[in-house]
């Protein structure tokens, strides 16, 4: 039976906007509210909330080492131990991660572990990166929070479940219709669910982005809502900004991928799209795209191989 859904992340607090800012992918803005939240009196579940949101920014921006400092250690709270575990799974050789999901499972079968909804909600984060749904999903199918109930429609969309996703979606809705993790929850369903619905994905991720400003998430969501829709100019221009130096030049793994698979659609030259590929092998080589490119151009070479004479 599913649980009582706890809906304290939905109400205006002291860290709504660090928690905005965060899902909406601005990460700097984030831990910079969170910064300024710090100067502020607030309860203790608020106060080991922001320390958590703050090491959660790090992790996105990319800062290992910080998380892992902050987060390492029998002394700290459960929370951060599970983030200080992401930090070492995002760092790590391929060969390296599956030692770091066994440590996971260690720490996650801590009685503390059953009543955590944030090191259950980092969890998550993990098994899906490791491809374990199952174990992913086994982490927030009761809903217990907003959070939990996003990546479980998320999850489901994954599996094609949409029944299921709709299911968790509907119970989102009920906790804050108008929070902005419903909001991006009703996009993601709208672009999994083909070209008829795509446009009401655009319009939802172009609201949030006059709202609180376009980030590379949202111009990622929104240039994959305009590729369902078939709109691939607007896809392309979409990626270019992402691209662009104001958001740290040719970085950002997913925009690398989306702008070649879009380019492809373009009929563009292999030539148009080679500074997107060398850039993703360059600086994501454990990429799953990367790994399956490398994989089919060493095929092809072995193969080519066999007729040269």
């Amino acid at each position: 039976p599913r649980k009582k859904l706890i809906t304290t992340m939905s109400e205006p607090d002291e860290l709504y906007t660090v928690r905005a800012q965060y899902w909406l992918g601005h990460y700097a803005l984030s831990l910079d509210e969170a910064r300024q939240a710090a100067r502020r009196p607030m309860p203790p579940h608020l106060k080991s909330e922001r320390e958590e949101l703050v090491l959660r920014a790090q992790l996105a921006l990319g800062n290992y080492d910080k998380v892992i400092a902050d987060g390492s250690g029998m002394d700290k709270p459960l929370s951060l131990q599970a983030l200080a575990l992401h930090a070492k799974y995002l760092s790590s050789s391929l060969d390296v991660r599956p030692s770091v999901v066994d440590n996971l499972k260690v720490l996650m079968s801590n009685p503390e572990a059953a009543s955590n909804t944030s090191a259950q909600l980092t969890a998550c984060h993990i098994y899906l990166q490791a491809n374990l749904l199952r174990e992913a999903l086994q982490c927030v199918h009761h809903g217990l929070t907003m959070e939990h109930l996003a990546m479980c429609v998320q999850i489901y969309i994954k599996i094609d479940r949409f029944d299921l996703a709709e299911e968790s979606f509907s119970l989102l809705k009920q906790a804050d219709e108008d929070s902005i993790l419903a909001q991006l929850a009703s996009a993601y369903l709208a672009i999994a669910k083909g070209s008829s619905t795509s446009a009401d994905a655009v319009h939802i991720f172009g609201g949030l982005s006059e709202q609180y400003g376009p980030s590379i998430m949202l111009l990622n969501c929104m240039a994959v809502a305009n590729m369902v829709a078939g709109k691939y100019e607007a896809a392309e221009s979409n990626l270019k900004e992402a691209l662009s130096e104001e958001y740290g030049g040719l970085n950002n793994a997913d925009a690398l991928v989306n702008i070649v698979v879009c380019g492809q659609h373009m009929g563009r030259k292999p030539a148009d799209l080679e500074r997107y590929l060398n850039a993703l092998k360059a600086g994501h080589a454990d990429h799953p795209f990367v790994q399956g490119l490398v994989q089919v151009e060493n095929a092809f070479e072995r193969e080519s191989s066999k007729y040269v004479s």
